[in-house]
């Protein structure tokens, strides 16, 4: 249980550590694109190996369907209503960031969060062992929203306490998701937990879509289809050694 605490806080923390990075260090708009890029192609492959591929492997193609449409439908549902609240542009680094709301901004990244921390913790029901490629997609996927998110936050005026506070909270929930999703889908037959699976990596394949490959698109332009292309070839390879 508090394994899963532990690894779920790992991939949080990340988003702490971009915001850090982003506060203290010099990092360009388009190295933010770069690094957003890749994390795309990481979270495709753990999306498709770890979750889907396994879930298919592990419970049938059907639960496992069902729950990624499901993951789908119900993250965008959610990313039209907080878009519509102000957090269109969460994963922005510049002036569009700017304008959202910092609860907002708040509020979608939780929303991202949630689903990629419960599947760290279900990971360690089989077999006690964390999956290190999930771990490694989400760490660098929070790492590249913290970034960006609070380079926005800046320029709209947010104080770094207050930048710094908000995104620790993120470490915290994340790693009470890991637990909640250890606890409570302890002892679920292969079935719910593939259709868990399934879910999970439908939001994660709609948020890179839909949040992700834009901003990255829009900060380091033509590259950006080499760069996602070398980060799934880095989860192919991270999949392999696992």
């Amino acid at each position: 249980m508090w394994n899963a605490a532990l690894w779920g806080g790992v991939s949080g923390s990340a988003v702490l550590f971009g915001a850090l990075a982003a506060m203290f260090l010099p990092i360009r708009k388009k190295m933010i694109g770069y690094i957003m890029a890749f994390g795309t192609g990481v979270l495709i492959g753990a999306a498709s190996y770890e979750l889907l591929g396994e879930s298919v492997h592990n419970g049938g193609l059907i639960p496992t369907g069902i729950g990624f449409l499901a993951g789908a439908i119900i993250f965008t549902l959610f990313d039209i209503m907080i878009s519509n609240k102000g957090a269109k542009n969460r994963k922005r680094s510049g002036h569009k960031a700017a304008a959202s709301s910092g609860i907002v901004l708040f509020t979608g990244t939780i929303m991202d969060a949630i689903p990629e921390s419960i599947m760290i913790g279900t990971s360690l029901l089989e077999g006690g062992k964390v999956s290190f490629l999930l771990v490694t997609a989400i760490f660098i996927s929070n790492f590249t929203e913290g970034l960006s998110s609070t380079s926005g936050m800046k320029k709209s005026g947010y104080s770094k306490k207050k930048i710094i506070l908000l995104w620790s909270s993120v470490f915290v929930i994340a790693g009470i998701a890991s637990m909640a999703g250890y606890i409570f889908l302890d002892g679920a037959s292969k079935e719910v937990l593939s259709g868990i699976a399934g879910f999970a990596g439908g939001a994660i394949i709609a948020m890179v879509a839909s949040t992700m490959m834009p901003e990255a698109f829009e900060d380091s332009g033509p590259m950006t289809g080499f760069i996602a292309a070398t980060g799934l070839l880095a989860s192919l390879v991270l999949d392999h050694f696992s």
